[in-house]
């Protein structure tokens, strides 16, 4: 089998791998329903390892030969870090107050290490880190729920609020009692009157009864409704 298409299997043989290991580890965020699955986790190793390549192979010969080439495979590893922090940051904007996004903006990130590693051809450093990577996402969320108290679930809450400054006062309250903001919707009544729907993870009763005493200590916020959340 000649040489050159050796080499070409090898570097086939990379980006598959990247992929597989790529897809794995989104494959956890699919099934919990997170914006970034397989496809993304998938494109992000893939294209790491394609990038991770052609640092390596793909300027050999070009800008001159011998060992002296002036060839640095580590400027591109170094761009792919940095590209990654933006994709990582859009999944952390995504969910707005809520920060529920870092668990998967750092998923991204340590996936295109994943992907780098293979382009580099360190396959068992790879599986390592993948596996590492799946073991973090998913058995280590049980471990933080039997921390934290099992969760009681979405519920939705309906406030009228005369000023919008009062948002801050709603999201510091909801921190406080360790009440995740799923999503807020606002709509104008009149002049400095405004009615908001609330969105709250909640994990105890508890805290959401604290947490609307709080609200009605603001006299700038009034509940008008709260039950159960409505299906996403």
């Amino acid at each position: 089998m000649p040489t050159d298409l050796v080499h070409q299997l090898d570097i086939a043989a990379r980006l598959l791998v990247a992929s597989l290991l790529g897809a794995a580890i989104g494959f956890e965020r699919e099934i919990h329903s997170h914006p970034a699955g397989m496809r993304t986790h998938l494109l992000v190793a893939l294209g790491s390892a394609l990038f991770t390549v052609i640092s390596i192979f793909g300027f050999v010969g070009v800008l001159g030969s011998g060992v002296g080439a002036p060839v640095d495979p580590s400027r591109v590893a170094a761009q792919i870090v940095t590209g990654i922090g933006f994709l990582g940051a859009g999944a952390i904007l995504k969910f707005g107050t809520s920060v529920r996004g870092l668990t998967t903006a750092a998923s991204l990130w340590a996936t295109s290490a994943v992907g780098m590693a293979v382009g580099a051809g360190q396959y068992v450093l790879a599986i390592v880190g993948a596996a590492i990577v799946v073991v973090s996402l998913w058995p280590l969320q049980w471990v933080e729920d039997r921390i934290h108290g099992p969760e009681a679930g979405v519920v939705h809450l309906r406030v009228e609020l005369h000023g919008l400054e009062s948002i801050a006062r709603i999201s510091d309250a909801a921190r406080d009692h360790r009440l995740d903001i799923v999503s807020i919707e606002t709509q104008r009544l009149a002049k400095n009157r405004y009615e908001v729907d609330l969105r709250l993870r909640v994990r105890t009763s508890s805290s959401l009864e604290s947490f609307s005493q709080v609200l009605g200590t603001l006299g700038s916020v009034e509940v008008l409704e709260a039950g159960p959340g409505r299906a996403e």
